[in-house]
């Protein structure tokens, strides 16, 4: 048998599962990349641009990437911390002097006036942690500080001027949710990171981005839209069935490639967010997450720098937490989770794992204990912590 059956067979289980999720309309497209060390090992290409077009998913296809943006942006952010452009425990205050002397909702809030002073001030760790108090708006709608969110208009799809100097003003004008360091909440925190890359740089963040990564790293497909020459490379994006069973088939559609949010240059340059990419351009970026820093001799950050950031941040006994998701034995370093203890059906080679991913179903992870990582990117809206990630995981381990 030849190198490449034996790499066939190798990889025929996950790659069948894979196309499965297509098959059964419950995704549109799928791609994924296997890495043992920082080499690739395996590709995989499944469904269409569109379903309704059909045809093979070109390789170079664009993804809308969303919370995957917040690694790159962490990155960013810590190049700046190298060259001592900041201290982790500096308060955040000293670099965006509007979030000095914040206030806390007190335990038992009726309303987003009921609030105490805090006991510290927020640290540029915190905003890399997402443990600084600030919310996202829609994680838990009922909540006193999400709605106080919603009426501050502190969503950039309801706020089409919004900017990362006008979202750090409306966070700094309301309380936090909790004490600084305390606890963990996903938020716009990343976003407030990606201000702080601008005002320490004196660049806008997709400029910095672009010399000090993209262009670097010859990742030519990613920024924060798509221009009309590259369209026909953009995947469609789809909802769901059924909000409530995720194994539900249907594919309605969402964002448009052709004249969706994605098809101007936006103000709101989110760090959080707002990135696009194709498999290819996250892999080069991804490698130098498992390479120590360096990827094809361009160095971006220091292999200790790597060593803190894959360090928990969060308080003892705090753990990443959603209301929808239970991501147990999980903390969080500075711009991603840590896996402090295998999942059910996972082996120990999962302790340290390290992993984010993007709403629409862009997940990367990286295993130090078992040299390995991976990327799988769909586009289904939400596609977050979606049976499809967390097959293609468990078969993936099972390449070893």
């Amino acid at each position: 048998m030849s190198n490449h059956e034996n790499a066939v067979e190798r990889f025929r289980e996950l790659d069948e599962r894979m196309q499965w999720y297509v098959d059964q309309k419950l995704l549109g497209c799928l791609a994924t990349v296997i890495l043992h060390g920082d080499k690739v090992v395996h590709r995989g290409h499944h469904g269409s641009l569109s379903a309704e077009a059909g045809g093979p998913l070109p390789e170079d296809a664009i993804f809308r990437m969303y919370s995957n943006t917040k690694l790159v942006t962490s990155v960013a952010l810590m190049m700046l911390h190298e060259e001592g452009a900041f201290a982790l425990d500096e308060p955040l205050e000293s670099k965006l002097p509007q979030f000095a002397s914040p206030k806390v909702l007190a335990p038992d809030a009726k309303s987003i006036e009921d609030v105490m002073p805090a006991e510290g001030p927020i640290l540029v760790r915190h905003a890399l942690s997402h443990s600084a108090g600030w919310s996202y708006g829609f994680i838990e709608p009922e909540s006193v500080i999400d709605q106080a969110y919603g009426v501050a208009g502190l969503n950039p799809l309801a706020a089409p001027d919004m900017t990362l100097a006008s979202l750090c003003d409306g966070l700094a004008a309301l309380p936090l949710c909790f004490q600084p360091g305390t606890d963990w909440r996903y938020s716009f925190a990343t976003d407030v990171c990606a201000r702080l890359v601008e005002v320490l740089s004196g660049q806008s963040f997709d400029d910095f981005l672009q010399e000090r990564i993209f262009g670097p790293l010859e990742m030519v497909d990613t920024g924060f839209w798509v221009p009309e020459e590259k369209r026909d490379r953009f995947t469609t994006m789809y909802g769901v069935a059924n909000f409530f069973d995720p194994m539900e088939p249907g594919l309605p559609p969402g964002d448009d490639p052709q004249t969706g949010m994605y098809t101007r240059y936006p103000s709101f340059l989110s760090g959080g967010g707002g990135l696009v990419s194709t498999v290819a351009d996250y892999t080069k970026f991804f490698r130098l997450m498992v390479g120590e820093g360096a990827v094809d001799g361009v160095r971006l950050l220091q292999s200790e720098t790597l060593v803190r950031m894959r360090t928990n941040q969060l308080a003892d006994g705090v753990e990443v937490h959603f209301p929808m998701w239970a991501m147990p034995h999980t903390v969080f370093g500075l711009g991603l989770a840590i896996k402090t203890a295998p999942g059910e059906g996972e082996t120990e080679a999962a302790v340290g794992e390290l992993h984010w991913g993007g709403m629409a179903g862009t997940h990367s992870w990286a295993a130090p204990a078992a040299d390995m990582a991976g990327l799988c990117f769909a586009q289904r809206m939400p596609g977050f912590w979606h049976p499809f990630a967390h097959d293609f995981k468990r078969l993936a381990y099972a390449t070893r």
